[in-house]
């Protein structure tokens, strides 16, 4: 699978969230200000597992119609790898 570059962005962000996070406890801010930064790289870290197993889904679905293949493991395992990730 071909990583773009948004997917790399969407990474990158999460990597400042989370250095944000340790200068923040590194500088004694207060326990809710600090849950909330985690709450939000959490939920950008999962929206970009959610971008990544689509996109890979969509592309092996494809091909694997492109074959004249069956897509129902396809389908479960990016089910299964999105529930993994919860």
């Amino acid at each position: 699978m071909e990583y773009t570059d948004q997917m790399k962005n969407r990474v990158k962000r999460v990597e400042g969230q989370v250095k944000a996070i340790v200068r923040m406890m590194e500088e004694g801010k207060d326990c809710r200000d600090l849950v909330i930064q985690m709450s939000a790289a959490r939920n950008a870290l999962d929206r970009t597992i959610g971008v990544v197993v689509s996109t890979n889904l969509e592309q092996c679905v494809r091909a694997q119609i492109e074959k004249g293949e069956d897509t129902d493991a396809f389908i479960q395992e990016a089910v299964n790898l999105l529930v993994k990730s919860r």
